[in-house]
């Protein structure tokens, strides 16, 4: 299967939603409120739901805090700054992190042995972690590009076991110590920080899942660990110094030797079949296939602790936090103590989730299972702009245990009668009071098709378009300004669309404009300033209804004014996500990830070279701090 195809497209290809059936009455009940939508001022109507919020500024400032001059949208392949800043390459796929390791080589595109000691392959979410003066990043390798890694061959697909071992060994999480002597940062080969977490290390599963009937393998007959993390995409860093890398699609991994096995209901809600995405994992490693290790695949879709400061640690599966197609996990504190944990299921027509702990944080304290035990909610949001978080409990879902909500919790989530979304991605908390924001990428099936679970996808409340191919960005303020209250109030901050292709609600909100216009918000973050940047993963055809978005971008926005800047224009065909910053804040790390999905990049190199995914330090060019 050609990297062409993407992991939504694979699933509903494998795996298709029922058209429309008993849930049109519902879609029906939508038509007033989409008939609304329809004209031209409506999406500013929808987001001037925002004055039911406490805002602590409410009209647009006179001086921007915005201060650089946007870039324009474009077509190029290579990053694209403001002026008086400059960006260069960090790391790239491929680069080796140990002095032993073998440079890239373009030709082969090197093979399984090289690719452990290398940086992995689409590096998505990252942070950075200060230990005894020292800088070490983390950083997800969400996936590896097959025609790319495998461009040697004929096929351009795995033909070996070495290759196949390749492909695993490219995915997971790379840490690396970092360094700036004075002109720019680079990687320290050879700290005794460096490490490669990838689809084969040894993960302890923790929390109320362990021990579980459904974890038990032939290998693992007590259910309390398994191998390997993969298809890693957000991340998220804890209070006490620890990475959380989450997994997403990981049910493309999995394949059948049995063409004719019947997938339980389960296998089908996540994904699970018989065919995989095109890396033939099952062929070299047998416990990626479902004939012979049905509870395999249960043992995956959860977020994972690891200590970047400590690397004999054992990374942990954290299953208390659910396991579905994680995006980010973000971290905020409850008034009274407890570490809240909000989470987006990255799938057409999935939930919101809340996670707050049973244990309260203790600056300096033991706060090393404090992500094991706990309640996980689900977001039910009302069209009236209040929203609540429902328990997942056996006795408000039906099952049996927390265990089995641990592993099953998109059934867990469906039977409370959660409020389906388009596509939820990452989670950012603002640093300076008490809010939260969501990307909602797109949903071409909002109002058109069920959910995977056959949950109703009604055109309204946070999602208000039909089809939805832009996206939005939905924002919710805990009562009483506590992250752990059960209720909120909840708006859309912006929703993205096309001002110069459209008239109607597909123009986009009130700030959006022809000079900044986006498509699939994505990855979101705060900086120490309370500015929110967000990064885009959609349409880069620059043509119809995405003509003049240009290639994927990073913005930045004022929460308090609505105003949004576009600071960044990544390289052909990538998607522009992952984020972080240095300590003294001069420099800010970005990632590239995929340029040339589709064969059209050369980026970073240049010229006729491989194109290679990468991170890359931006700075501005008078030295002042950045975030």
């Amino acid at each position: 299967m050609s990297d062409r195809v993407s992991f939504d497209e694979f699933d509903e290809m494998n795996y298709p939603r029922p058209d429309r059936t008993d849930f049109d009455v519902l879609v029906e009940k939508a038509l007033s409120r989409r008939a609304f939508m329809r004209g031209a001022g409506a999406a500013a109507v929808v987001l001037g739901a925002a004055t039911a919020l406490p805002r602590s500024v409410r009209a647009a400032s006179s001086v921007s805090r915005l201060a650089f001059k946007p870039v324009a949208a474009n077509t190029l392949d290579t990053v694209t700054v403001p002026e008086g800043f400059s960006w260069r390459p960090l790391v790239r796929w491929g680069d080796p992190l140990w002095s032993y390791g073998k440079d890239f080589d373009p030709a082969t595109r090197g093979d399984a042995a090289s690719q452990a000691m290398a940086f992995g392959d689409n590096n998505d979410g990252m942070e950075i972690f200060h230990h005894n003066g020292r800088t070490i990043m983390a950083v997800n390798n969400e996936y590896v590009n097959r025609d790319i890694i495998y461009g040697a061959n004929a096929s351009k697909k795995p033909e070996t076991a070495d290759d196949v071992a390749k492909g695993k060994a490219g995915h997971g999480v790379s840490i690396f110590e970092l360094t700036n002597a004075g002109d720019g940062w680079s990687v320290v080969k050879d700290s005794p920080f460096n490490r490669r977490i990838t689809a084969d290390t040894p993960m302890a599963i923790t929390g109320p899942a362990r021990g579980h009937d459904l974890m038990k393998t032939t290998a693992d007959p007590k259910g309390e660990s398994s191998l390997g993390t993969w298809n890693n995409c957000g991340a998220g860093r804890t209070p006490w110094g620890t990475f959380l890398a989450c997994e997403e699609n990981f049910n493309g991994y999995f394949s059948s030797s049995n063409p004719d096995l019947v997938q339980t209901a389960a296998q089908q809600r996540y994904g699970v079949g018989i065919k995989d995405w095109g890396y033939a994992w099952a062929t070299a490693d047998e416990r990626f296939d479902i004939s012979k290790h049905p509870n395999e695949p249960n043992r995956a879709g959860y977020v994972v602790e690891i200590d970047p400061a400590n690397p004999q640690s054992m990374p942990k599966k954290r299953t208390a936090l659910g396991r579905f197609k994680h995006e980010n996990a973000e971290i905020a504190i409850a008034a009274n103590g407890q570490v809240v944990v909000y989470l987006g299921d990255d799938e057409r027509g999935e939930f919101i989730y809340k996670f707050v702990s049973a244990g309260r944080y203790a600056a300096g304290g033991d706060n090393g299972d404090l992500l094991d035990d706990g309640q996980l909610y689900v977001a039910k949001f009302s069209d009236g702009g209040r929203g609540q978080w429902v328990a997942l409990t056996p006795a408000a879902t039906g099952m049996a245990s927390k265990a089995e909500i641990a592993i099953n919790t998109r059934q867990a989530a469906s039977a409370v009668g959660a409020t389906t979304m388009d596509r939820p991605e990452w989670v950012a908390v603002n640093p300076h009071k008490a809010e939260a924001y969501c990307c909602l990428t797109n949903n071409k099936n909002r109002g058109q098709k069920p959910n995977a679970g056959g949950d109703a996808t009604p055109v309204g409340g946070p999602n208000p378009r039909e089809g939805n191919p832009y996206g939005q960005i939905v924002r919710w303020v805990p009562d009483g300004a506590d992250h752990g209250a059960d209720g909120f109030a909840w708006d859309l901050f912006a929703i993205a669309g096309n001002p110069t292709q459209h008239t109607d609600a597909f123009a986009g909100s009130s700030n959006i404009t022809a000079d900044n216009m986006f498509n699939s918000p994505d990855g979101l973050k705060f900086d120490t300033r309370g500015l929110l940047w967000i990064q885009t993963d959609g349409n880069y055809s620059d043509k119809d209804a995405f003509a003049g978005q240009g290639n994927n971008q990073m913005l930045v926005a004022d929460p308090e004014t609505g105003e949004i800047k576009r600071f960044f224009v990544g390289p052909k065909q990538c998607e522009v996500t992952g984020l972080t910053w240095s300590a003294d804040r001069r420099t800010i790390f970005v990632g590239i990830q995929h340029p040339g999905e589709k064969g059209d990049s050369h980026f970073p190199e240049g010229g006729d070279s491989v194109p290679r995914s990468a991170i890359i330090a931006v700075w501005r060019n008078d030295g002042a701090t950045m975030v």
